[in-house]
């Protein structure tokens, strides 16, 4: 009997040591560093660099070697989520997300693993919130992503009240969400704890601070505030919905009617088609770029192909000869088109007198609707982009103008 329970307790022995090894060979395998600098934090560490260098397949290829070398590296897998991301794959990167919860230990890296869950969030709901006003296509975020990216963030102060990466990102959802006072209140306090993203929280700080001077009154107004560049299709809709073009033209301009005799049924057979454009008719903003094209905007005009082009972008010239020709015809002030030519000497030292565009960019500068894009040099950067921001700015400036007329 002492022999038989011997043999138990040893085949009982053998079959747990067989479990636990079949255990470690089908765990994660640790791979073997091959030089000084491979190791897991420099690996995250090229991993981040990358990712603000917008390099995301590369930056997931380094969270990777990171995560093959320390299979419970909490950061690593919270790197990798932000790539994924980033590229768009969100099934993917909540999924790293949960395994960098699963393996944060410490205060840092769970504030880590906090912010980028903010950072995901904000994502998957960026390209639904701005790009559909210029694809049209529909897309619904998930209805409580900014409920749920708060929530990360309030988890992440509670644990350290001076982590600027949280009041930062939660800013950049704020402001993703279109909700730039909150915005605003977030890139400051990163600013007071003079901690990490300094640098993007001062610039991000001063688009929200102009975005409020400029006061857009329309959702579409808002959502071009954070572009770049705008494009035609944005200035058409800027001009019709923000300036509300339309109805100066109806209150400024001279009315011409035509009162000789029109056969009624020629005059129906031959009455003028709707103006429009080639490529337009799926267009989320077609109705704004129609009412241009009937407004005959210089520079907004339809191309000699029939189409308006609606995502070619515009320059501060182009820009400058829109707010001209609008001028002249609300203020019904013809002279404008040449106020300036014959000038000897330019005003600006990159532009020549003779350029098509120097009459307007001298008209809308020296009413102050415009102003030079280095005011260090007076350089007026004519090829340069016009941000949202200061296309709804100029427009604001311009309104005001055309309140003396």
């Amino acid at each position: 009997m002492v022999r038989i329970f011997k043999n138990r307790n040893l085949t009982m022995v053998l079959v747990l040591a067989a479990a636990a090894l079949f255990l470690v060979s089908c765990g994660p395998k640790v791979r073997v560093a091959t030089s000084e600098l491979d190791t897991p934090e420099h690996h995250f560490y090229t991993g981040m660099k990358l990712l603000d260098q917008a390099r995301y397949v590369d930056a997931q290829q380094s969270f990777n070697l990171a995560i093959q070398l320390d299979p419970k590296y909490a950061k690593a897998y919270a790197g990798s989520g932000l790539a994924n991301a980033y590229q768009q794959d969100f099934s993917a990167a909540f999924e790293m997300m949960k395994k960098a919860g699963k393996y944060a230990k410490t205060d840092e890296e769970k504030v880590f693993v906090h912010v980028g869950y903010i950072r995901i969030n904000t994502l998957s709901a960026a390209d639904c919130l701005r790009s559909g006003i210029r694809t049209g296509v529909v897309c619904k975020p998930p209805s409580d992503w900014l409920d749920t990216a708060k929530g990360e963030f309030d988890d992440a102060v509670l644990i350290d009240p001076k982590a600027s990466a949280a009041y930062y990102f939660m800013g950049v959802a704020y402001k993703t969400a279109l909700d730039v006072n909150q915005a605003a209140s977030m890139f400051a306090k990163v600013l007071d704890l003079k901690g990490d993203y300094m640098r993007e929280a001062d610039d991000q700080w001063r688009l929200v601070q102009k975005i409020q001077r400029a006061m857009p009154g329309t959702i579409t107004g808002k959502k071009i505030a954070f572009v770049e560049q705008i494009t035609r299709a944005d200035a058409a809709a800027l001009f019709m919905e923000e300036l509300k073009i339309d109805v100066l033209y109806q209150k400024r301009t001279l009315k011409t009617f035509d009162t000789s005799f029109k056969d009624p049924e020629k005059a129906k057979a031959a009455g003028p088609a709707p103006k429009t454009a080639s490529d337009i008719a799926t267009h989320p903003l077609k109705a704004d770029i129609e009412g241009i094209i009937q407004l005959g905007v210089r520079g907004l005009e339809v191309f000699p192909d029939g189409a308006f082009h609606p995502n070619d972008l515009i320059d501060r010239a182009s820009y400058a000869m829109m707010i001209e020709d609008i001028l002249m015809k609300v203020s019904g002030d013809n002279t404008l088109a040449t106020k300036f030519i014959g000038e000897t000497a330019s005003s600006f030292p990159d532009l020549r007198t003779d350029l098509p565009y120097y009459n307007a960019v001298r008209v809308v500068t020296s009413r102050g609707v415009m102003e030079a894009s280095n005011l260090a040099t007076g350089e007026f950067g004519p090829l340069g982009p016009v941000a949202g921001a200061d296309a709804l700015l100029i427009i604001r400036k311009f309104s005001d103008i055309l309140r003396i007329y």
